[in-house]
Formats: C-alpha cells, structure tokens, sequence
C-alpha cells in the first residue's frame, strides 16, 4: 500500500514540476501581420512575432471548403515569415499559426481576401465546348512563358485559373526550365533582338528549309539576361548575357552540379578553297556558372567536316540550329538538330558525338517511326527519349492540312544502337505546329504537348486522345509541367 502511496506522490510531483515547467516558459504569439508582396493576387505572407523563441508553422484554407495546407515549420526565432502561394484570386481563406512544441499552442482563426487578378492577366485559358477535364493534369500546375510587354510567366491550374506569376517589367520572357534544386531559371529578352533579314532568302513558296532558319549573330530568339528565381518571386541570380557578348537562344538548363548549361550562338570563319571569306554561323552548347563565368563551351565547328559538307552552302547562316539541351542519365548532353532531323548525343568532357538518332542517324528505324524538325528531346523518368516531333518536311505528308505533329517515344539500346517505339501520340491536324512546341510525360502518365504555332497546349494520353485542351492568346514556345512537390519547400499537403 505504501508502494502504491509513493508512485502516486511521485506522479504528483512530476506533473506539478511539468506544469511548473511550462507555464513558465510558456510561448505566446504577440503579433500577426498580413501583407501582399508586391500587391500580387496569389501570395500572401504572415508575419508572426512570438515571446519567446520557437518552432511555428501555419495552417490555411479556403473559408469555402477545400483543402487545408500547411507551411513547412520556420524552427526556432522570436520572428517568423510565412510564404503562402498559388492562392486563387478574388478568394477568401482562413488561416491560424501554430506554435509547434509537445502541447501545440493555436491561434484562433483568422481570415483574409486576396484581391482580383490584374486584367491583363485575366484571359478565357478555357473554353468550354473544347476538352477539359482537369483531372487530366493531376495536381500539378502548367507554367507558361509570355515573350511580349510587360514579359512573364504564369502558372495555370486544371481549371484555367492563374495560380502564380512572376514579371519582368523591361523585358519579355522567352523560355524557362526548372531546376534541380527547385527554382526557375528564365532567359529574357527584348522582342527588338530577333532578326530575320538573310541574303539569298528563298522565295516563300520553296520548300528549303533553309528559308526559315534563323540568320547572323542573333538569330530568332536571341537571349539578353538569365534570371534565376524562387518560388516566392524571390530574384537569386540575374545575368546580363549582352555585356558578356552571348546570345543564348531555345533552351537553358541547370546541371546536377547547380551549372548553367545552355544552347548558344556560334561561328567559324568558311576558309574552304574556291569559298569567299565568310561567316558560319551555328549554335554550340555552353556552360557557366550562376555568376556567369564560362567554364566550356562544346562547339560541333571544332570537329565538323566542311570541305565534304554538302548542305553548308545553303545553310551557312544556320548550319545547326540545336533547339535543346537536356542530360541523359550518364549526365552527357543531348541536343536536338532540326535540320538533320536527327536527336545526337555528345560526351560532355571530351565533346565527341556519341550517336545520332534519327534519318541516317547510327539507329535503324521504321519510316513510320521517322521524325521531322523535331524539338524538346529528353529522358523521361522511365528511361525513354521523348520528344515532340514537329512533322514538318515530313514525305509522310504532302500538304499542310494533311500535315500532324506528335509526341514519340522510344526505347534504346545506346550499346547496341537499336531504338524500338515505344509509343506515339499524335494531336489533332488543325493543331499541327511547322516550329517550336514540346512533349513530357506527366505523373500520371498522360503527356502534356505544346501546339506554339495554335496557341494550344493539350493534354493526351499516349494515344493521342485530347483530354485537356488550354488556349493561350500568344504563341507559348514551350509548356512545362510544374509538379506538386516542387512546393515542398514552402508548404506540406
């Protein structure tokens, strides 16, 4: 009996030292303030204050319903910010902070309303007598770049809402990559640095598909500055590619090793016998790092064989137009040559060209599996090269109304060099694009495929059935799937 007399007074006092303990270090919240960054519709940022130092996290919602978000935990300060993004416009929330400790301490809940969206960002993304099943996308988000004035990029929900943006005020945006550590790297540019003046231009009606390349130092899409932003819209790294006399143009990506790899402007001077002196102008693959000091540059000039290259009086002004950097998984570089209709890739050290896949490339393939002035060829997480073939030039098809671009995707065997398809999706012949445009396979498994010349991006399935269909008012060059865990830096689902 005396035994059990004890251990009760023993918890007596455990649990009067505890109580003890923690009204006297109890933390409290002192302040809470809300602002808007830069006045945007979709953000808004909690300023906590505590008495003490602690860990905090906050908890948000729709006041309609939906889902409940949390902020990952700010761990231990007297001063706390909380980002809360991808909001939607014109909407009501309820939010409380949360002190995170053994016995979580709860603000009562509190509320806000972000505010319209700006109109010029306000456009019918959706119509609906075109496919539009949302459940189509996931629960990723479409991003989106915007070339003119004021220059942007957005990134549209499953429903056409607008759920987060970033502007540029001087400059448009031409493209933009995510990047391995979670941030967005975007090549911007004024509209006044394309060029399509060339001498000897074609008639229109030739079917050379010389006439449509680019010309001189520029060339189409020609990039001035390199930004790299967070999520929050905050500006980490800005390069100004002009004072450094690069033009950057059609891809920019970051490494595995947080490097700049992107596809630039290049030239070697035509000493071929019997040749005028000249200018040959190509495109070569750079690397840099985010202070923008050039560590390499892969020129395929260095190791081309003019003297026997039968194309390069017509195509001197473009020889090789490459329209993509990405990384297999040996890290080597791929690249995208239109011209050739062919994906190659090269050893990233030593620069030699590793395969060519594609018409007359190293890998025996069916005609039917043939692309033409493809772009955007890339490793997908299950290991098959994807890429968007254009079908342009294509003899498959012999007049544009007839003409149909595609996502195709194959399986290789690089040792042994055999491709075997995988699958091909086609999109609908009214949504065919000559140029530009892009294919990448969503989580689900469906592909999101970019139509720039339409103004369309589609969602299929890897038959080529429209699910999704978004109608942009400006020709996008690319659109890129935006995962959900990308926002894991900011927030817990």
């Amino acid at each position: 009996m005396k035994f059990f007399k004890a251990i009760i007074v023993l918890t007596a006092i455990v649990a009067a030292s505890a109580g003890y303990y923690y009204y006297s270090n109890q933390v409290e919240i002192e302040t809470i303030e809300l602002t808007s960054p830069n006045n945007l519709p979709l953000d808004e940022d909690i300023h906590v204050r505590l008495n003490k130092a602690a860990d905090a996290y906050v908890e948000y919602w729709k006041e309609d319903g939906g889902q409940v978000h949390q902020t990952v935990v700010s761990k231990s300060s007297l001063n706390h910010n909380f980002h809360l993004l991808t909001l939607e416009p014109n909407s009501s929330y309820k939010f409380r902070v949360v002190i995170d400790q053994v016995i979580p301490v709860k603000s009562s809940e509190q509320s806000f309303k972000t505010r319209p969206q700006s109109p010029w960002m306000v456009h019918d993304w959706i119509k609906a007598d075109h496919p539009h099943d949302e459940k189509a996308l996931g629960n990723g988000l479409i991003l989106l770049c915007y070339r003119g004035y004021p220059g942007y990029m957005a990134m549209v929900d499953g429903k056409g809402t607008i759920r987060w943006y970033w502007q540029d005020e001087k400059l448009g945006v031409r493209l933009a990559s995510l990047t391995p550590r979670g941030t967005i790297l975007a090549l911007l540019a004024p509209a006044s640095k394309d060029e399509f003046n060339k001498p000897n231009q074609p008639s229109k009606k030739s079917t050379n598909a010389s006439y449509y390349l680019r010309s001189g130092r520029i060339g189409f899409v020609g990039g001035t500055v390199l930004v790299e932003i967070d999520l929050t819209g905050k500006e980490i790294t800005r390069i100004d590619l002009d004072k450094k006399g690069i033009v950057m143009h059609h891809d920019v990506q970051m490494d595995k090793q947080n490097n700049i790899v992107g596809i630039v402007r290049d030239f070697r001077i035509d000493d071929r016998p019997g040749h005028p002196k000249d200018t040959l102008w190509g495109d070569a693959i750079m690397t840099m790092d985010t202070k923008g000091n050039v560590l390499k540059k892969w020129s395929p000039w260095k190791k081309w064989d003019i003297q026997n290259d039968k194309k390069l009086d017509s195509l001197k002004h473009d020889r090789f137009h490459f329209n993509t950097i990405s990384f297999d998984r040996d890290s080597n570089y791929l690249t995208s040559s239109p011209i050739e209709n062919q994906v190659w890739k090269i050893d990233a050290k030593s620069g030699d060209i590793l395969w060519k896949l594609g018409k007359d490339g190293d890998f025996k393939l069916n005609e039917k599996d043939l692309f033409y002035f493809q772009h955007a060829p890339h490793i997908t997480k299950t290991g098959e090269l994807l890429l968007f073939d254009n079908g342009d030039f294509s003899p498959r098809d012999s007049t544009t109304a007839n003409k149909q671009s595609r996502a195709i995707a194959f399986n290789l065997d690089q040792k042994n060099k055999t491709a075997t398809l995988a699958y091909a999706a086609p999109i609908p012949k009214k949504q065919f694009t000559a140029r530009m445009g892009s294919a990448y396979e969503l989580e689900n498994g469906n592909l999101l495929q970019t139509s720039s010349k339409t103004g369309s991006v589609l969602i299929t399935d890897k038959k080529g059935k429209v699910h999704w269909e978004l109608n942009a008012y400006f020709i996008p060059y690319r659109a890129l799937y935006v995962p959900e865990e990308i926002w894991n830096k900011y927030r817990k689902n």
